[in-house]
């Protein structure tokens, strides 16, 4: 826990302590949202291979981080959908329609995060392999 409510503040984690447990609890957020979502498996899977991609095809510093920076957000976007659609489930799996619509505003970013991430690729590589 990143936070104990029952310690007092001046006992909490602070420095370099709190910077490595951040870290291991960043770490446990990355594998957890491998190991139970296809979604970001397929994702990373395609950044693996677009990362070097882009920084062969960029021609200058920004062109490459604008491609990878629109890859990252991808991967962004779907670990914070993935943390919605868990707490969604962690309340209940029954239907209620504001349950619904946080799933769906989640599937939302991420879709906008993919057509972003598109369009700074488009943007970037179609006048140089355009006609």
């Amino acid at each position: 826990m990143s936070y104990d409510i029952d310690r007092p503040a001046e006992e909490q984690r602070r420095g370099f302590d709190h910077f490595i447990h951040a870290f291991s609890w960043s770490m446990k957020g990355f594998v957890a949202t491998y190991r139970f979502e296809a979604a970001f498996r397929q994702e990373l899977f395609f950044c693996i291979i677009l990362v070097p991609v882009a920084l062969w095809l960029g021609e200058t510093g920004t062109e490459r981080a604008l491609m990878v920076a629109s890859l990252l957000l991808v991967l962004i976007v779907e670990i914070i959908n993935s943390a919605i659609e868990s707490i969604v489930n962690r309340i209940g799996i029954e239907h209620h329609q504001l349950s619904g619509r946080a799933k769906d505003q989640g599937s939302a970013a991420v879709f906008l995060s993919l057509l972003l991430a598109a369009f700074l690729w488009a943007l970037i590589l179609l006048p140089k392999f355009g006609s």
